[in-house]
């Protein structure tokens, strides 16, 4: 019974760490840019998008279709390396497990 409720404590513990850090990723910045520079998107570590930046040489009335791709590629930029930052963080806790829901 003593070793049943040792381990409940330091499952609890762990959840407690889990959380903390899942919530520490809500803080934490993330940039992907695309077309070397031109187009920067911040999201966090949650994957909200929080800024997009777009240089005037990016915007080419004529080609509209180039920019959006840009844009495109700069926020799946952006969000791949908040998955990595997550799995990162939250890897710690579960032995690298992917949990699904908690991030």
């Amino acid at each position: 019974m003593n070793n049943m409720n040792q381990m409940m404590k330091q499952v609890k513990k762990m959840q407690e760490q889990m959380m903390k850090a899942q919530e520490e990723l809500g803080s934490k910045t993330i940039e992907g840019t695309a077309g070397g520079g031109v187009v920067t998107v911040s999201v966090n570590g949650h994957k909200k998008l929080l800024d997009i930046k777009i240089k005037p040489e990016a915007v080419d009335p004529e080609d509209i279709e180039m920019l959006q791709d840009l844009v495109l590629t700069a926020v799946n930029d952006a969000l791949t390396k908040a998955d990595e930052l997550a799995n990162q963080d939250m890897g710690k806790y579960t032995g690298g497990m992917k949990i699904p829901g908690l991030f």
